[in-house]
C-alpha cells in the first residue's frame, strides 16, 4: 500500500513538472515575434530559388532563406527587441535593405523584398 502511494504520489510529481515546463515553454515561445513576405522581380513575378537574409543587428548573426514556390520566405523566433535587416539575392541582382525595428509591435510582420536589375 504504501509502495503504491509513493508511486502515484511521485507520478504526480513528474506529470505536474512536465505540464509546468510545457506552459513555460509555451509562454516564451508567445513572446517571439517571426517575419515573412515574397520576394519579386521588376515585373513583379515571384522569384523562386532567391536567397533572403536577415542579420540581427545586436549580435550580427545571418540566418538565410531559400524563397519557395510563390517567392515565399519565413524566420520564426525572432526577438522583439532586437532590429533585424532583411536583404534577398538572386543570380547576382539584390534587392534594397529593409528593416525591421524593435520598435514595430506587430508579432507577424510582412515584409516584401523586390529585386532589382543588375546594373
Amino acid at each position: 500500500m504504501i509502495r503504491r502511494t509513493t508511486f502515484a504520489a511521485l507520478l504526480l510529481v513528474c506529470l505536474a513538472s512536465a505540464v509546468f515546463a510545457f506552459q513555460k515553454g509555451k509562454s516564451e515561445d508567445d513572446k517571439l515575434r517571426m517575419v515573412h513576405g515574397s520576394v519579386t522581380d521588376a515585373q513583379d513575378n515571384p522569384v523562386v530559388g532567391a536567397v533572403v537574409q536577415l542579420k540581427n543587428a545586436k549580435t550580427l548573426q545571418v540566418r538565410s532563406f531559400i524563397t519557395q514556390e510563390k517567392g515565399t520566405y519565413q524566420f520564426h523566433g525572432l526577438d522583439p527587441n532586437v532590429d533585424y535587416s532583411l536583404r534577398a539575392e538572386y543570380q547576382g541582382a539584390s534587392s534594397s535593405t529593409r528593416n525591421l525595428s524593435s520598435f514595430d509591435s506587430r508579432k507577424q510582420p510582412a515584409i516584401d523584398l523586390k529585386i532589382e536589375a543588375k546594373k
